[in-house]
């Protein structure tokens, strides 16, 4: 029996050395001693083992852990203990008392430090990246254009436009949520959890907007309705392919520095994005905004003049041909648009593998959603970051919604409001690096106060100087804070993320909670100063279709561009003064995390050993 037994301990002393564990083997009839030292101290690897005595008549399984880690260091104190790895102890015999094949490795082979980390690769960044830029081509022609072809193309008054956008926008916004229970109740398949959202919603969300840009031959109120189911539809499935997208940036790696590398790939794609969805509309359907269409009077405004009869029906007819015009452009920049959501998607889901975290601590039971949903509302740092980017982000929504309307009738700067735009988003996409740099360097924090606070003397100027010169000036310059605002909020959003899940370790799998909320909270604040801004444009005598506008609606377009952002913004600020990771936490919760995965590891380890 004792030459049985030590042939055995020897075959297995053969099979450890190949996870790099066993060092030493000590055998006696009466009692086989294993020991078993750690893996190289890395910050990603986990502690082996140190002992492992065996005796024929009990079991005793021992753990030591480094004394002074690294968490330790920050002040790190761990909600998760190993007290749940003594569950199942055993010995190593079968339930038969023989001992185990040579085959079956005592210890199973542990994942490299790569694993831990989980690095991507610059093709699945870019891949990632690719699949957020059709989203924001979309979002760019409907954000710049689609107020002013509603009032000029379409030709609904201003208070059904109004409500078009509101609405819409709030039912975007309540989408969010109930798009986000889904996610959660989903279950894995062969391509993710998130994934078949994102792919099954595309096709429908293409002819959604297609339509959206289409001009039913109805009345008045027979369009509004048109419009504004379509645009409820629309708000819809892109919420079913953003919420999902936008959570998937927890699903790419468990490395904060390997996230924020692919948030900076995807903000850069975005803004990138932006800019050809603007370059795409602005260019395509610039020629249905010009001079040349109208008379010397607004015959819209139901001022006739002196004309003649046959001078005022050539006029007539005039305006009604260069109308079928703008329809059809706005149809053909439509059908590019839906073209490149196609691609992009394509593209996104062949070179994008959705994973989960493998090392995250287990539960048994998953914490139902309603009441994951409270922890996440009452999560300090999550409720701060999202009231201070809301108020941000309706500031930011102002001038895009308002900027070709007040290019075109307030600073009559209607030849040049597309190349304006292009000169924003291109200084958008190139300072996206920029502020990469500058947050790895400074902090997010800093770098959001920095960057937002940038574009409020360059819009004060532009309402104050509008001519050509100025303008592009202030494009320039302000194409710095868009990006930071596109950028910053994306890249503090999984820190909150992360500082959640050190509180509350085992309630797992609703990040899509954040992200739908999040969402939803910046939607409907943009979808209520949308709908409140082209309200006012109402109260102000805003006239359909006609070539100049009257002096208070001038007025109302300076005060949307200038004094309203500056005063959104600077309410968001203050509110991001109170919110709590800084650097130093950031570092101190990456450092817990990864303790809590080393430990996990270790409870697995002991469950494995125990199953065996």
């Amino acid at each position: 029996m004792a030459a049985e037994s030590g042939t055995v301990v020897t075959e297995e002393r053969e099979e450890l050395p190949a996870s790099g564990a066993v060092t030493h083997v000590h055998h006696t009839r009466s009692q086989s001693h294993i020991q078993f030292q750690p893996l190289t101290h890395t910050t990603a690897q986990w502690q082996a083992p140190r002992a492992l005595a065996h005796t024929r008549s009990h079991s005793h399984t021992q753990f030591n852990t480094r004394s002074h880690t690294q968490a330790q260091r920050y002040g790190c104190r761990l909600t998760h203990s190993l007290s749940a790895m003594t569950k199942g102890e055993r010995g190593v015999q079968s339930s038969a008392g023989k001992p185990m094949k040579p085959s079956e490795p005592l210890f199973p082979k542990t994942s490299p430090q790569t694993d831990l980390s989980q690095k991507l690769s610059v093709c699945g960044k870019l891949c990632f990246a690719i699949g957020g830029a059709p989203k924001e081509v979309a979002a760019s022609a409907t954000a710049f254009f689609l107020q002013i072809y509603l009032l000029d193309v379409a030709q609904i008054n201003a208070f059904q436009a109004s409500m078009v956008l509101f609405i819409g926008k709030a039912w975007g916004a309540v989408t969010d949520p109930v798009v986000g229970f889904f996610i959660t109740k989903s279950r894995w398949t062969k391509i993710g959890r998130l994934m078949p959202w994102m792919v099954g919603c595309t096709p429908f969300l293409v002819v959604s907007y297609f339509y959206l840009w289409f001009v039913p031959p109805f009345s008045s109120s027979g369009r509004f309705i048109w419009y504004l189911g379509f645009y409820c539809l629309y708000q819809t499935l892109i919420t079913c392919f953003h919420v999902p997208y936008s959570a998937l940036t927890m699903f790419l790696s468990t490395d904060q520095k390997e996230r924020d590398s692919a948030t900076a790939y995807r903000m850069t794609m975005e803004v990138l994005g932006t800019l050809v969805g603007a370059a795409i509309q602005g260019q395509i359907v610039a020629s249905a905004h010009t001079l040349k269409h109208c008379p010397t009077h607004n015959t819209s405004a139901g001022y006739l003049g002196n004309s003649s009869g046959a001078e005022i029906v050539k006029s007539l007819v005039r305006s009604q041909d260069y109308l079928s015009h703008s329809k059809e452009v706005y149809m053909i920049a439509a059908g590019v648009i839906g073209g490149v959501f196609l691609i992009c998607t394509v593209v996104m889901f062949l070179g994008v593998k959705e994973r989960d975290d493998p090392y995250a601590p287990k539960t048994e039971k998953q914490v139902p959603f309603l009441q994951a949903f409270v922890l996440v509302m009452r999560h300090g740092p999550y409720l701060t970051l999202t009231a201070a980017f809301l108020f941000i982000t309706v500031a930011i929504q102002l001038v895009q919604s308002n900027f070709v309307l007040f290019c075109t009738y307030a600073a009559d700067l209607r030849d040049h409001f597309q190349n304006i735009v292009l000169t924003i988003l291109v200084s958008a996409v190139i300072s996206i690096p920029l502020w990469q740099w500058f947050l790895q360097r400074f902090g997010k924090k800093t770098a959001a106060f920095c960057g937002i606070t940038w574009i409020m003397p360059f819009t004060m100027m532009l309402v104050f100087i509008p001519n050509v010169v100025v303008a592009y000036v202030v494009a320039v310059s302000s194409g710095l804070s868009v990006a930071a605002s596109l950028l910053l909020p994306w890249s503090m959003l999984p820190d909150v993320v992360d500082d959640f899940r050190l509180a509350n370790p085992y309630c797992k799998g609703h990040e899509a909670i954040f992200y739908s909320f999040y969402v939803f909270f910046t939607k409907f604040a943009a979808g209520i100063s949308l709908g409140v801004s082209t309200l006012c444009l109402e109260f102000a005598g805003y006239d359909t279709g006609a070539c100049k506008q009257p002096a208070p609606v001038v007025y109302t377009l300076k005060l949307l561009i200038g004094a309203a952002p500056v005063a959104f913004i600077v309410t968001g600020l203050m509110v991001l003064l109170l919110y709590p990771i800084s650097e130093d936490v950031r570092l101190r919760n990456k450092l817990c995390l990864e303790e809590l995965r080393k430990q996990s590891i270790s409870s697995r380890t002991v469950e494995d050993l125990s199953n065996v």
